[in-house]
């Protein structure tokens, strides 16, 4: 359990903190966005009570770990809006009391509790997010990446045919990737306020949005980073979540959405079984793009890897269909696909017919041998380099 905490600001009810004992014990400035005080993290007093505060769900609710809400309201004074008055005493906006909070309540909680998922909600290109404090960093161990999610669903709400002039829209977040520890995430904030669930911020016709959500949902999973899906996404709900009601499981009564669920079941479970998809998520080593630049056909295709265990990915955005694709590959050797999402268990269309190629000497994306495949409309594929079966003598 993930517990979403905010520690940078605070309501104004008059039964709350805002004056406590008649006067400001713990509030601050106004932030001038949200209507509420930010936390005076200049004052022991307040430091004491958000730190103990965090170790307090760790000790008795057993949270495994906490996103810290609004950590670039934290770390600036300006809250990261320009033109707001306030200064540090170096006439700065870095709010120097809100940096060496988030220090020590890492400090703090990793040292009772090593398990534990620290992960900022920031999303700006703040330094060191999640390097260690002895390092010069803030002490996080995950940060949440705001950029990468919020490219993705604009991308993904764009018609297909259009989708070729927002090609950098999922190639950028390639270029930050292993600069910290990101959580690629779909959360809760996603899918309230007017946002729409995840499947209605789709492009296209009803049957179109479950496949623009499950080839979303491959990107995700093959993307470099660790995952964070909220419920009701890993059935494709269309209303968004309601704190007083329950995820809606009748759905899977419909073979739309009870298809969506097999689909999401199979990734995760492949997911868990390919090293090359996780095992070295924060280095180039881990990545490679097949073909980067193809915004023509709105088709990306790159490879994760791990020592000899390498997975291509094949993303086709748009409803194109084509019956011969090729595309090239790192060795020589034998391939299979062994993720399709047009599969017709996840409701697709089925017209891929085999799964096993074998690569071709041609070259190919600066790759020595490819090899040719059949690629369906809106459609990804995982696939997988065989091992060789052949003996040592």
């Amino acid at each position: 359990m993930i517990l979403d905490w905010v520690p940078g600001h605070f309501c104004r009810d008059e039964h709350g903190l805002l004056n406590f004992d008649g006067e400001e014990l713990y509030g601050g400035i106004d932030h001038p966005n949200w209507g509420t005080k930010k936390f005076d993290f200049g004052r022991r007093a307040v430091k004491n009570f958000l730190v103990s505060n965090a170790n307090f769900y760790f000790d008795y609710y057993h949270i495994d770990g906490i996103r810290v809400d609004g950590v670039t309201s934290i770390l600036q004074l300006n809250f990261g809006i320009d033109g707001t008055p306030f200064r540090n005493q170096f006439d700065g906006t870095d709010d120097l009391n809100g940096i060496d909070f988030l220090k020590e309540l890492n400090t703090v909680i990793f040292m009772r509790y090593p398990f534990a998922l620290m992960a900022a909600e920031e999303s700006t290109a703040w330094p060191l997010v999640t390097y260690p404090v002895d390092k010069g960093g803030l002490g996080f161990n995950f940060k949440w990446n705001m950029g990468w999610m919020n490219d993705t669903l604009s991308y993904i709400s764009k018609n297909t045919f259009e989708r070729r002039y927002f090609h950098d829209k999922i190639t950028f977040s390639i270029h930050y990737a292993f600069s910290e520890n990101f959580i690629l995430p779909f959360s809760h904030d996603e899918v309230v306020h007017g946002k729409k669930n995840l499947i209605d911020k789709a492009s296209g016709t009803y049957e179109e949005k479950f496949k623009n959500l499950k080839l979303m949902a491959l990107y995700q999973m093959t993307h470099p980073g660790k995952k964070l899906n909220f419920m009701g996404n890993e059935i494709a709900q269309f209303v968004e979540w309601r704190y007083y009601e329950a995820v809606e499981w009748f759905l899977l009564g419909y073979p739309i959405h009870n298809a969506h669920h097999q689909f999401i079941k199979e990734l995760n479970r492949l997911y868990m079984k390919e090293k090359a998809l996780w095992k070295k998520d924060n280095t180039w080593d881990g990545f490679q793009w097949i073909d980067v630049d193809n915004s023509d056909q709105s088709i990306y295709s790159y490879v994760r890897k791990s020592g000899k265990d390498l997975c291509g990915v094949v993303l086709n955005f748009t409803n194109q269909h084509y019956e011969y694709y090729r595309i090239g590959v790192p060795e020589s050797g034998d391939y299979e696909i062994i993720l399709n999402s047009d599969n017709v268990d996840f409701s697709g269309t089925g017209q891929i017919e085999r799964n096993d190629y074998k690569a071709d000497p041609i070259e190919l994306h600066g790759m020595k041998h490819s090899v040719e495949i059949k690629l369906p409309g809106l459609t990804g594929l995982i696939i997988k380099k065989k091992k060789s079966t052949k003996k040592r003598r």
